[in-house]
């Protein structure tokens, strides 16, 4: 099952590379695009190169777009080629996972709407949906984080909608995890 992440100049590294890590650790294939072509320097300085650029992105069966956050939020919500994917993801019942800043471009675009979320608690707005403190919220196909502290649930939470709870133990073990 294949997953794909979006990140620009900005992103929150420990969001992006601990949610990459664990998903792939969960046996998820996640492809990582750019707005910048085939690299992005994160908000700490750390650059991921040969990435996808987004600008050849091709839907190649993605079942969950995932939006890390940080400064980048920004830039990615300006993006009218995201929006519209985020759009095509959402009509087709694909899932749309933020965390930290991201959920904020969910929010400004309707999809939290009626909606369980959670997001960095100073980003939140009236998004017409019900705001939790929680690490990370599920709610049908959006799945939303508070904060980089939030990592591990955000992938947790990924892993166990697309793969299942058996996934999520297993993966938990792997890096010695304790509830």
């Amino acid at each position: 099952m294949k997953v794909c992440m979006i990140v620009t100049n900005g992103f929150e590294e420990m969001e992006a590379v601990g949610t990459y890590a664990l998903l792939r650790r969960g046996g998820l294939s996640v492809d990582v695009y750019s707005l910048r072509g085939a690299q992005a320097t994160g908000r700490f300085g750390l650059t991921c190169a040969e990435l996808k650029d987004f600008a050849d992105f091709q839907d190649d069966g993605y079942q969950a777009v995932i939006l890390p956050g940080g400064p980048q939020w920004q830039e990615l919500e300006a993006n009218q080629n995201l929006q519209d994917l985020l759009k095509a993801f959402h009509q087709s019942g694909r899932y749309l996972c933020a965390i930290c800043a991201s959920p904020t471009i969910l929010g400004r675009a309707g999809f939290l709407k009626g909606k369980n979320y959670t997001c960095y608690t100073d980003m939140n707005e009236d998004f017409g949906g019900t705001f939790h403190t929680d690490y990370a919220v599920t709610d049908g196909k959006i799945i939303t984080a508070k904060s980089a502290a939030a990592t591990l649930e955000f992938a947790f939470a990924i892993l166990r909608a697309l793969l299942g709870e058996e996934v999520v133990q297993k993966t938990k073990e792997d890096i010695y995890y304790q509830d």
